[in-house]
């Protein structure tokens, strides 16, 4: 029997198909999700809007001396006539190091910006100091100075981050303005930290960066879709739909962007100049030294891995709001993993969330919490499942990408010859133990990333 629908349901009806914003405006969601509450800039992400400012006075030896560090310090491997000569300066710079007071950071707790600062210039004191430093044996450990140790652990725990170089230091936290009068931009941005001094790092951080910014827009996505009253409603479906497709294509820009560091970024300066002074105490195979934190209890317990691509919370936040499972915990997704997924490192993306700022980390955790994913929406809305599939197709070709540019930069380079800029008149023993490539965070480079893309690939939804 047709039932003609009456006047009072058709006006029901057409409320429900009103934009979201007046939606949105008349039926505020009790506890909304609100992006500054985790230190995300509505125009720049992760990125503070502004350059960190320098620290108060009282703590102007930490910069000064991270200013000096790029002059007079060189890897300890590196035996070239520049580098020989600087050793009688580096050490200087220790012994300067050494004989620092251990500087109270209580008064830098108020101020989130100091903070970050603070961890910056200590992190980079602390791998200039530990990898420019000569050791007496192979399996020597590196005593870390209380100087650095002690409040680079206090401000640490204040910002709830790892106290070792990280993903935020050297790209979210170490830029300045190319042209102050202008707004934060990729075209904008130049790094003044730079551990090797090379173009290259300085090229693969701005790639990093553009990463970043152009992350942005999905975090915007993510917002919207957190602040949705009810996922049910037409106009709901449909603003969720709209943004699906929206992500494809900054999916697809993203990749863009992620194939872009092969014009900037030279694989073997990468390789030989770079990642070495990124390298962490973790991230070394097990017969090389380990750091030891003076005067910091149970610094054994410490996560100390250093920078990883896999700290960006924007790509974590891609991975969240889309419902990757990295842990293999849906038994339930196809295909099923294989046995190499299954010995990849399944705690790796969790475990890169403690070398994130605090903050972000609660973001991500925020988002993970919503009661209904936009994957279960589209589950549950066969007109949303072509375009959340769409996005997830697209983050699997970012990570086929993301594979290729690996097996570039670190992968063959692992066994290869270092440039003569590098000084190494051995590099025998500089590859893994095992044999196989780690990325600078300690991990299995090819099995991690191909793992990830699988992963990827099993979010998809079955087509109606």
């Amino acid at each position: 029997m047709n039932v003609i629908s009456s006047p009072l349901h058709l006006i029901e009806r057409a409320r429900s198909v009103i934009d979201i914003s007046t939606l949105l405006s008349r039926n505020p969601r009790q506890g909304g999700f609100y992006p500054r509450d985790f230190d995300v800039d509505p125009h720049t992400g992760f990125f503070p809007p502004q350059p960190l400012p320098p620290l108060p006075r009282n703590f102007s030896i930490w910069e000064k001396a991270l200013e000096e560090a790029p002059e007079v310090l060189c890897l300890a491997e590196n035996e070239s006539e520049e580098a020989l000569a600087k050793r009688p300066l580096g050490e200087k710079w220790r012994k300067t190091v050494q004989s620092w007071p251990v500087l109270d950071t209580t008064r830098l707790r108020d101020n989130i910006r100091s903070l970050q600062k603070a961890h910056m210039v200590l992190a980079f004191l602390l791998h200039y100091y530990a990898h420019s430093i000569q050791k007496p044996s192979k399996d020597a450990s590196i005593l870390i100075p209380r100087s650095i140790s002690v409040p680079l652990v206090a401000v640490s725990r204040e910002l709830g981050i790892a106290p070792v170089l990280t993903f935020a230091d050297t790209v979210l936290w170490n830029w300045e303005f190319v042209n102050p009068q202008e707004s934060l931009s990729v075209n904008n941005i130049r790094y003044v930290n730079l551990l090797s001094g090379s173009e290259t790092e300085q090229a693969f951080y701005v790639v990093s960066a553009a990463v970043e910014l152009k992350g942005v827009e999905m975090l915007q996505i993510i917002e919207g879709f957190m602040n949705l009253p009810n996922t049910s409603e037409l106009s709901a479906v449909t603003k969720i739909k709209d943004d699906l497709l929206r992500l494809k294509k900054i999916v697809d820009e993203l990749t863009d962007i992620f194939q872009s560091v092969r014009e900037t970024v030279d694989p073997t300066e990468f390789y030989w100049l770079c990642r070495p002074w990124w390298s962490g105490s973790e991230s070394k195979p097990n017969s090389q030294p380990t750091w030891i934190f003076e005067d910091v209890p149970d610094y054994a317990k410490l996560d100390l891995s250093g920078p990883s691509a896999g700290q960006s919370t924007v790509m974590h936040a891609l991975d969240v709001f889309l419902d990757i499972d990295h842990k293999l915990v849906h038994h339930h997704r196809q295909p099923a993993p294989s046995d190499n997924n299954k010995k990849a490192d399944r705690g790796f993306m969790e475990r890169m969330r403690r070398y994130m700022p605090g903050k972000h980390r609660e973001y991500l955790t925020r988002v993970g919490a919503v009661p209904c994913s936009v994957r279960a929406v589209a589950n549950l809305n066969p007109g949303l499942r072509e375009p959340y599939n769409g996005a997830v197709d697209a983050l699997k070709r970012l990570r086929d990408i993301h594979i290729r540019i690996a097996c570039i930069y670190v992968v063959t380079k692992t066994n290869s010859t270092p440039p003569p800029q590098a000084g190494i008149v051995s590099c025998h023993g500089q590859g893994p133990e095992d044999g196989r490539a780690r990325g600078t965070g300690g991990n299995q480079v090819s099995s991690l990333l191909k793992a990830g893309r699988d992963a990827t690939n099993r979010a998809k939804l079955p087509a109606v």
